[in-house]
């Protein structure tokens, strides 16, 4: 619709409308003022009878005039543009309050979209760190466990070279032992031997264990024959070698030393 903001319309309507008015009020006196020609009277005349109905004469109706809507026309048409204007205001206001709102909404939206990528963001850089915390966790206990490995392997191998050198200086010491101790007993045998003195029923072969107690200082004190394929004067015989070549020798090694001895008493044929 065409708005008129200067009532242009309503205007140019109310001076038409006047000039018909005045176009009509001169037509109409100079009308009146012509000489009017001189018309005969007819008179009409109509039978009237005792049944006949009577026809009343027709009446012409007469047509006030139309009254000057102009003014009112003008208020109406200026009240129309009004609510148009305020129509058209309202839906202004309306578009506006739309658009706010829109902006309003996007806003709203865009800020949480922000906050929901940036909790996003968040948990990602939680779960990377959590990944990071993890995987450091595993390194160090790789390390950890690989380092227990390495020690456990040096411990090992410590210990079997301290293993190895015990058992070597055990098997030198017992060597040494057992030459100083095979050493001690064959004294003793030769000095029993040297002292016995071979019976006559004694024959080839004799072999007899003989159990011998002493004391620290080589002092026998007791003699026993064990396995023996000598008869009683035999072992006799040995029993008195024995006591004979008491005190026996000391050991070369003093850790050698036993108070209990137990010899094979073999005698050269």
């Amino acid at each position: 619709m065409i708005r008129d903001s200067h009532n242009v319309i309503p205007v140019t309507l109310a001076l038409l409308l006047h000039v018909l008015l005045f176009g009509s009020l001169i037509i109409a006196i100079d009308f009146t003022d012509r000489p009017r020609p001189v018309v005969p009277l007819a008179i009409k005349g109509t039978l009237v009878t005792d049944n006949a109905i009577v026809i009343p004469p027709k009446v012409e109706e007469v047509v006030p005039p139309k009254p000057d809507t102009s003014a009112q026309e003008r208020l109406q048409a200026e009240e129309e543009k009004r609510r148009e204007d305020a129509r058209i205001e309202q839906e202004r206001l309306n578009r506006i309050r739309q658009q706010e709102e829109k902006a309003k909404q996007a806003e709203a939206a865009a800020e949480r979209q922000r906050i929901a990528d940036a909790e996003k963001r968040r948990k990602q850089e939680e779960a990377e760190m959590e990944r990071k915390r993890v995987e450091a966790e595993r390194a160090r206990e790789a390390e950890i466990e690989r380092q227990r490995l390495e020690n456990e392997r040096l411990r090992a191998e410590a210990e079997a070279a301290r293993l190895a050198e015990i058992n070597a200086e055990s098997n030198r010491l017992d060597a040494m032992a057992a030459s100083a101790e095979a050493a001690y007993i064959f004294a003793i045998q030769q000095k029993i031997s040297r002292n016995w003195v071979r019976p006559p029923t004694a024959v080839a072969g004799i072999e007899c264990i003989v159990n011998i107690r002493q004391l620290p200082g080589g002092e026998v004190v007791s003699v026993s024959i064990g396995a023996c394929n000598a008869d009683s004067t035999v072992r006799r015989s040995i029993e008195a070698a024995v006591y004979k070549a008491s005190p026996l020798p000391a050991p070369a090694d003093p850790s050698v030393f036993d108070r209990n001895l137990r010899l094979e008493f073999r005698p050269t044929d």
